[in-house]
């Protein structure tokens, strides 16, 4: 879910930096770009060291 956040930031941030014009907001907003890309690089990590089991599919079951 973080992750799904994160990208979601980003995806905004990138929008808004590419309309916006006034330098102290393009400055603020590039903060906060940076901080999400670092999120979520983070939360990339987590998940790699961390990789949530997949359930078995059906075709998988020799019961089925």
């Amino acid at each position: 879910m973080d992750r799904f956040i994160a990208r979601a930031n980003i995806a905004h941030f990138e929008d808004l930096l590419a309309r916006e014009t006034d330098p102290e907001k393009r400055r603020a907003i590039q903060d906060l770009l940076a901080h999400e890309k670092e999120k979520l690089e983070i939360a990339e990590r987590q998940a790699d060291k961390n990789p949530k089991p997949v359930a078995p599919s059906k075709a998988d079951d020799p019961a089925a």
